[in-house]
């Protein structure tokens, strides 16, 4: 492997004028310079990436922390994390939490020691202490989850807005039993699209029943498929379903069909997230579509420029209700 060594003796001049101009400083003179990337050139000197950041306090790497990697909502946040990333010259580390504060303390350790430069976080259960402490001197922004009363930016969508819409959808086209599928409300989206649930009922006068509503701490199929069976036992029945996530809902269409009953003739359903397999299933699958990809993209440009010692302002995107066989 050649040296930057190698590379000054070469062209003849000090190692830290090679340094200068890898690092394209104004003070080398235009011969001098063309000298020493022709030695660069003719001897094929690659220089140490990992070397170069050491000097310039930088790591060019991103922690990206999520509760759980098997979620699919996260798939296409973190494409557009990575991409915009790699596009802007840094990688990204993806740091799966499992809420634990041992894991959350090693990942902060890490931009602490300037092991990283950044971390974009999607785990809303974090330490707030540690969390606001890191906060005070290292780069952090929160994608669609984020603490509402801290004062870190955050990129989302409007949570109880896109939840009231979905469940007047279900009220418009003639149900007046709908229930709620709903995740451990430790989570802020799950108490913001509670809350656009009832919001929804209370517009058209129709009570909130909680014999109709469940929560699940187990946020796979099975949670949904589980809830869905607690509701079809009770004695009055829903005719809808809002299920706070896709995955919820599309365990919820199982259990009804494992029951004989038929989606949307007997129990409309509609899910959260449009997530890639929301369009697989049968009948299709209502939705609300969160602009995911966008929403990562997002978050990545706005840690970047965190770290550029830029002002960073939260943003809400845009939500869709899209409109399958399921309703």
């Amino acid at each position: 492997m050649v040296t930057i060594q190698e590379v000054a003796k070469k062209a003849g001049v000090s190692t830290a004028t090679v340094s200068r101009v890898l690092n394209n400083r104004e003070t080398v003179k235009e011969k001098t310079r063309i000298r020493v990337e022709q030695a660069i050139q003719e001897l094929k000197y690659e220089p140490s990436a990992l070397g170069r950041n050491l000097r310039n306090s930088e790591s060019r790497l991103l922690l990206v922390l999520i509760p759980s990697i098997s979620n699919p909502f996260y798939t296409e946040i973190i494409n557009g994390i990575e991409d915009t990333a790699i596009s802007k010259g840094y990688n990204i580390l993806l740091c799966e939490t499992d809420s634990n504060p041992k894991r959350e303390a090693i990942y902060f350790n890490m931009v602490r020691n300037r092991l990283a430069d950044g971390i974009i976080l999607m785990d809303p259960t974090v330490n707030r202490k540690n969390l606001y402490d890191l906060a005070s001197r290292h780069p952090i922004v929160q994608c669609s989850e984020f603490d509402e009363q801290g004062e870190i930016s955050y990129v989302t969508i409007d949570n109880e807005l896109a939840a009231y819409q979905a469940v007047k959808h279900l009220i418009k086209i003639g149900n007046r039993k709908v229930a709620l599928i709903n995740t451990d409300e430790k989570y802020l989206y799950a108490r913001e699209r509670r809350r656009g649930y009832e919001k929804a009922l209370q517009e058209f006068d129709l009570p909130i029943e909680s014999k109709w509503m469940r929560e699940t701490g187990h946020l796979g199929f099975e949670g949904g498929q589980q809830a869905m069976r607690s509701l079809l036992n009770e004695a009055d029945k829903p005719n809808a379903v809002f299920s706070v996530s896709d995955v919820l809902a599309i365990g919820a269409m199982k259990e009804i069909q494992l029951q004989g009953l038929k989606v949307p003739d007997d129990i409309a359903v509609i899910g959260f997230d449009k997530i890639s397999f929301s369009n697989m299933t049968n009948p299709t699958l209502t939705t609300i579509a969160q602009p995911m990809y966008k929403m990562g993209c997002t978050s990545a440009n706005m840690i970047i420029n965190k770290i550029r010692g830029k002002e960073v302002e939260s943003l809400i995107l845009d939500h869709e209700l899209i409109i399958r066989e399921s309703t």
